[in-house]
């Protein structure tokens, strides 16, 4: 009989990961956002709420909401095909409110 060799761990952490995380549209965009949008606005921009096909993001400032706006189609393009589920029709930009 021939041995297999292992597998790494990773395969089975991530695998497991995904049956544990909630099975709605806003954690399976905030899975994929990275992907979908690249590092630099991951970094400035974050997926916080999901109603009706309406995804709310939270920008870091309003230069970056209005910049999302602008590329919305592309954003929105990018997340649906790589979504395995549910489906986004439009971005709702939003800036976190300025601290007192």
């Amino acid at each position: 009989m021939r041995r297999r060799e292992p597998r790494a761990l990773s395969h089975a952490v991530a695998a497991l990961a995904d049956r544990l995380a909630p099975q709605t549209t806003l954690a399976e965009v905030q899975r994929v956002w990275p992907e979908a949008v690249g590092d630099v606005v991951a970094a400035q921009a974050e997926p916080t709420g999901e109603r009706d096909g309406v995804l709310t993001v939270t920008c870091a400032s309003s230069v970056w909401a209005q910049e999302l706006d602008l590329m919305g189609p592309a954003i929105l393009e990018n997340l649906n095909r790589v979504l395995r589920g549910g489906r986004v029709s439009r971005l709702r930009c939003v800036t976190l409110p300025a601290r007192v």
